[in-house]
């Protein structure tokens, strides 16, 4: 997204120089960090939905403050249980002038904004039923929660719950290979399946 470089690179600048004095990312090459962290996180944003957004296990901000910047008209709360990474992703925000991100040091268990979400997104973070058990309740009744995975995640998708229903796409990242990058979109199953009918949980 050549209209948000600048912004991007400064995003890289401050990683790089919070990188050298606290881990907030095992990734050291600047050309890695545009593909594992920017083009990565950017990959999900058709996939995101309504104007409310919440990043689970955000840790340096990933992926909710390039979608935030590249979404400038929705709102973001980014949260996750690291301190040092918070304040980075605090520091980051503001040095950008994120007015539409909401940093907060938080587990996903313990959050209480006092409102849902459209989406919630959460990226490598934990199997799909852990992330519905810790951060299922933060969905509207018709919003989704995208899971961002590396493979298909066949095992974890039999474990979903048969109150939500899966749908898995394929996200190309430039940089990566085809097929390395996954997202699971999960929605609350509105109707119960009839005995017969059974549900789509692993459409593709």
């Amino acid at each position: 997204m050549p209209e948000h470089r600048e912004e991007f690179d400064a995003l890289l600048d401050e990683l790089e120089r919070w990188n050298r004095k606290v881990n907030l990312t095992a990734v050291r090459d600047r050309q890695q960090m545009a593909v594992l962290h920017i083009a990565d996180s950017l990959a999900a944003r058709p996939l995101l939905r309504g104007d409310r957004i919440l990043d689970v296990g955000t840790g340096a901000g990933f992926p909710g403050l390039p979608l935030a910047i590249a979404e400038p008209g929705r709102r973001f709360d980014l949260i996750d249980s690291n301190n040092k990474k918070i304040q980075f992703v605090q520091h980051a925000a503001g040095l950008l002038g994120l007015d539409n991100v909401t940093a907060v040091k938080a587990r996903a268990e313990d959050y209480a904004p006092g409102y849902r979400f459209d989406t919630v997104i959460a990226r490598a973070l934990a199997s799909l039923p852990k992330l519905l058990e810790m951060a299922g309740h933060h969905v509207r009744e018709d919003g989704v929660f995208v899971a961002l995975k590396g493979r298909h995640p066949e095992q974890e998708l039999e474990q979903v719950p048969d109150t939500w229903q899966c749908n898995v796409r394929e996200l190309t990242v430039p940089g990566l290979e085809a097929g390395s990058r996954h997202a699971v979109l999960i929605e609350r199953v509105q109707e119960p399946a009839s005995p017969q009918g059974g549900s789509s949980r692993r459409a593709e």
